[in-house]
C-alpha cells in the first residue's frame, strides 16, 4: 500500500468505478448516460492536509485503494482517523490482500479510528470485524449510528 500520487488520479478513479459496480449491487446504483456511475470527487485528495489517497498492488498489479480521513465522519473531530473508502477487487478477495492493506493503514495512522459498514454491506462487516478483531487481539467496541451522518455498522478503537 503506498500514498497515490496525482499523476495516478485517473486509476484511482477508474478504480472508483470498479467500487462503484460492486456497490451497485446492494446499493442499487444506475450509471449515467455515459455508461459511468457518477463519479467521486476525489480531486479533495490532493488538496486537503487531512484525507491520503493510497493505492493497493500486488506485483505491481492495481488490486484496490483505501481512502483515510484524519476526522471523524461521525463527528468532525479531528485526529480521529476514518476508513473513508476501501476497496480490493475481486480477483484479489481472500488472499490476504485486505487484511494486509487494512494492517498497513493502522499501523501507519497511529491514535483513535473510526471504521464503517452500511448494513446491507453484511461482507464488508464481516471483514472489517476479522481485521480489527485480529490486529486488536478483540480490543474494539462496535455501535449502531443512527444519525445524519452515518446509519450502520461503527467500530472504534485506538492503535496505540
Amino acid at each position: 500500500m503506498r500514498l497515490a500520487a496525482e499523476e495516478e488520479r485517473a486509476a484511482l478513479e477508474n478504480l472508483v468505478q470498479l467500487y462503484s459496480y460492486d456497490w451497485s449491487e446492494i446499493g442499487h446504483f444506475d450509471v449515467a448516460e455515459d455508461g459511468r456511475f457518477k463519479a467521486m470527487d476525489l480531486a479533495p485528495y490532493w488538496l486537503d492536509e487531512w484525507r491520503h489517497p493510497f493505492l493497493l498492488r500486488i506485483d505491481d498489479q492495481l488490486a484496490g485503494f483505501a481512502l483515510i480521513h484524519e476526522r471523524s465522519r461521525l463527528t468532525g473531530k479531528t485526529g480521529v482517523f476514518d476508513m473513508a473508502e476501501f476497496f480490493v477487487m475481486r480477483r484479489f478477495r481472500r488472499q490476504g490482500v485486505g487484511l494486509a492493506a487494512a494492517f498497513a493503514s493502522f499501523d501507519r495512522f497511529k491514535g483513535p479510528w473510526e471504521v464503517r459498514q452500511r448494513d446491507e454491506n453484511v461482507a464488508a462487516t464481516t471483514f472489517w470485524r476479522r481485521a480489527i478483531g485480529d490486529y486488536t487481539a478483540g480490543n474494539y467496541q462496535e455501535a449502531r449510528w443512527n444519525s445524519s451522518e452515518w446509519i450502520g455498522l461503527v467500530q472504534t478503537f485506538s492503535t496505540v
